[in-house]
């Protein structure tokens, strides 16, 4: 069995505006830093070593990993940046204020505009973090990304595992890192527990 570390970026400029933020980017606030080394020095606390690494290409994904590896003792491990890990694309409306946002849930809203739907999204995401987990020699692995991108890995696998996470309300905040188990003979996943170390 592996284990998987998938966790959200720190909080970024758009998070405080409250702007839209799937493929368009904005850098990490001072907090969001601060959150980062937080969560590297809850994996040093823990003894938590890394043997491969991996971020989405957005830059606020890229920049908490290179905090969390540093604040977690593990600077010098090389990392990836995979497309796949993504936020969810919200087409025309990226970069709109949140008051835009339909009720949930958003389904295929967003396909109209240029966007992804929700299954194709979560899809993505199962389809790119299974891939990488079955690579050789992956026992512990760190997965930044974002914050719909790990409620939608979560969700996909199944509502008693969202129920055992979140089911007392928890929200998956900046920085907050769900833990899997990973059985490579199966591709299967166990949601293990929601960890906000901020």
């Amino acid at each position: 069995m592996s284990r998987l570390y998938l966790m959200r970026h720190g909080q970024t400029l758009f998070n405080v505006l409250k702007r839209k933020q799937g493929w368009c980017d904005s850098p990490l606030t001072e907090l969001g830093r601060e959150q980062a080394r937080r969560a590297g020095a809850w994996f040093a606390e823990h003894g938590v070593a890394f043997d491969h690494a991996y971020s989405s290409t957005s830059e606020r994904a890229v920049d908490t990993l290179e905090l969390v590896l540093g604040a977690s003792g593990q600077a010098e491990l090389p990392y990836e940046r995979v497309k796949g890990l993504k936020e969810w694309n919200f087409g025309s409306f990226e970069g709109l204020t949140e008051d835009v946002n339909p009720p949930l849930p958003y389904d295929d809203f967003y396909v109209p505009f240029g966007g992804e739907g929700e299954m194709e999204f979560r899809e993505r995401l199962v389809t790119t973090i299974t891939a990488l987990m079955q690579r050789p020699d992956h026992e512990c692995v760190l997965m930044a990304s974002h914050g719909a991108a790990v409620a939608q890995f979560l969700r996909a696998q199944g509502a008693h595992a969202e129920a055992r996470l979140r089911g007392d309300g928890r929200r998956i905040g900046n920085c907050g890192i769900t833990v899997y188990e990973f059985d490579p003979a199966s591709a299967t996943f166990e949601a293990l527990e929601l960890i906000n170390p901020n």
